[in-house]
């Protein structure tokens, strides 16, 4: 039971997408990350989305230097992202959803 809670955690994506308003930026992102879940990750992640403006206490702890600013909590390492997340690539490798070629 164990290995297969292991197992399952190590398959579960935890997101946090922090954003600025209702700005084109900002929706560009969440549209952005929203394809790439449910393409690649559908039924395995979870995905926060936090205004800075409506939630600003949700960024104390998180070092957010720019907006927007996507935040893998799991699986492990800790990654960050900046942008609207329009470089499909990159996020995928950057998630280690896809291996970067050589």
């Amino acid at each position: 039971m164990e290995k297969r809670f292991k197992q399952s955690q190590k398959n579960r994506y935890v997101l946090k997408l922090f954003i600025s308003g209702a700005t084109n930026r900002s929706k560009k992102a969440i549209e952005n990350i929203k394809k790439i879940c449910e393409e690649k990750l559908k039924g395995h992640y979870e995905l926060e989305i936090i205004d800075i403006f409506q939630q600003p206490e949700k960024t104390k702890n998180e070092n957010i230097i720019a907006i927007p600013t996507l935040i893998k909590k799991l699986p492990s390492p800790v990654r960050k992202f900046i942008g609207d997340l329009s470089d499909k690539e990159k996020v995928l490798i950057g998630l280690e959803i896809k291996k970067q070629d050589k």
